[in-house]
């Protein structure tokens, strides 16, 4: 169970369901309950859909490629702390223009649910705790992101515009802490190899 938790608590951050919410909520803007129910619905299949396929085929790849645990825990972090930064001194998530009809696949579920930061976490925690709890710590964080958006009238009441985005600026810092710490594990990986 302890190893469930080591994949769910980085999930979460990087899912960041909070500081989506603004989006999600600019996004579907004066939708009835229905339609804004089959948004919901459409983003966390798509999401889990794509991070579950990722999570299958990912390691595959990477050893088609050559690419070593070490490797991808360096280049990872990287790009986690990249992501982390750029949303910690930017301030808000980017919108791209959207379709009504697609809404939910695209921008929602892919790239604001499942970005960058949960691929690359799901690679690098299936290396170190498996794929199997990867993979429940994957849906659950989804289900949850869908719960949140379900109810996002009253948490952006109760938290407010400027709870809100302290609420995700705190996410973007640790998901910045998890990126060093990857770092600095893929480089003693690679030196402990170097020096065997």
């Amino acid at each position: 169970m302890n190893k469930f938790w080591l994949c769910f608590v980085p999930l979460f951050i990087a899912v960041d369901a909070i500081g989506v919410l603004p989006l999600f909520v600019s996004l579907t803007d004066g939708m009835d309950k229905a339609r804004m129910r089959t948004v919901i619905y459409q983003s966390v299949v798509t999401a889990t859909a794509v991070a579950l396929s990722f999570l299958a085929f990912g390691p595959v790849l990477l050893r088609f490629l050559g690419i070593t645990v070490s490797d991808f825990m360096i280049a990872g972090g990287v790009l986690l702390l990249a992501i982390s930064l750029s949303d910690l001194l930017t301030g808000e998530k980017k919108q791209r223009q959207t379709d009504s009809e697609s809404l939910g696949a695209v921008p929602l579920g892919v790239p604001l649910i499942t970005g960058p930061a949960v691929l690359t976490t799901c690679i690098l925690l299936a290396g170190m705790h498996g794929r199997l709890l990867t993979g429940a710590a994957v849906v659950v964080n989804i289900t949850l992101a869908g719960l949140v958006f379900m109810f996002a009238q009253p948490i952006t009441q109760a938290l407010g515009r400027t709870g809100t985005k302290a609420v995700s600026k705190v996410a973007s810092l640790l998901l910045a802490a998890i990126a060093v710490m990857l770092i600095r594990r893929g480089i003693a990986d690679i030196l402990v190899l170097l020096k065997g």
